[in-house]
């Protein structure tokens, strides 16, 4: 072959070479003659161009996670707090997003700028408390809505907005367990102080039922032993009607034995009435 075809068909593939261009299934292009939007590609497939004259820009359809770092948020009692949080976004409008901000990199600056503004608005209408312990999903649910309508004046689609840690800076988080602490030494000494209240109105209950017991158990020993001694006085009443000599020789008996014990001594007149039984038998 002669060089002027080699040199021919060299140009030829070179031209055919530039005028090629492919775009997979991740991605959009936007093709550019002079810097003029001239076709937007959202199809993946193999496409042509005029070399030199057309530029293909590059966009992912996929969906980016945006990691921002740390920044510093004012809650709305005034508390500082250390907010960190990420978003999941995509290039909705490639060309809107081409004209307005250009790269991924520009785009990420520019919604990071628009999220944690929102995050101040929202978390500067809720109290610390609130933020760490309850609202959180609300919070996350507003921001991103806010964020969503703003970035979409850049192509940007916010899909979603998540806190991933929410801390107090050192010197506020001190101040703040100390509060908590105080907070449950109070909670605590209510406690105490109602459960020694309590005790004392059950110790005073209990002693007032110990006493009325008391009373009621001497009231009925009373009563039974009422009752006793006058079955006994009424046994010995019938007795002595009964037979009143067997009656007197058994109770003198009786105080027989109670005095007239083992190693005692008792000095009576022998005319003594309480000798009388003694001496009959003698």
């Amino acid at each position: 072959m002669k060089p002027l075809n080699l040199f021919l068909l060299a140009i030829v593939i070179a031209v055919l070479y530039g005028s090629m261009f492919t775009v997979n299934m991740t991605q959009n292009a936007i093709v550019l003659r002079f810097q003029e939007h001239k076709q937007t590609i959202t199809e993946p497939g193999l496409y042509f161009k005029l070399p030199i004259f057309d530029e293909v820009r590059y966009f992912t359809k996929m969906l980016l996670v945006l990691d921002a770092p740390p920044a510093d948020v004012i809650t709305g009692d005034k508390q500082t707090m250390l907010l960190d949080n990420y978003s999941m976004w995509r290039i909705q409008d490639p060309l809107l997003f081409l004209q307005t901000l250009g790269t991924e990199p520009a785009g990420e600056s520019r919604l990071d700028d628009i999220i944690k503004s929102e995050l101040r608005v929202e978390l500067g209408t809720h109290d610390l408390m609130d933020v760490v312990t309850k609202t959180r999903e609300e919070i996350t649910g507003k921001v991103t809505k806010e964020a969503n309508e703003k970035a979409a004046e850049y192509g940007i689609e916010v899909v979603d907005v998540r806190i991933k840690r929410a801390d107090l800076p050192k010197d506020n988080a001190d101040k703040v367990f100390d509060r908590m602490r105080a907070e449950r030494e109070r909670i605590a000494k209510k406690h105490r102080s109602e459960g020694a209240e309590e005790a004392t109105k059950i110790r005073a209950t209990t002693d007032k039922e110990k006493v009325i017991l008391i009373a009621e158990a001497y009231k009925k020993e009373q009563e039974i032993r009422g009752n006793g001694d006058a079955r006994a006085t009424k046994i010995y009443a019938d007795a002595f009607n009964r037979d009143r000599e067997f009656y007197a020789f058994m109770r003198s008996m009786q105080a027989y034995k109670n005095s007239l014990k083992k190693d005692t001594t008792v000095i009576l007149s022998e005319k003594s009435d309480f000798l009388k039984y003694l001496n009959k038998s003698r």
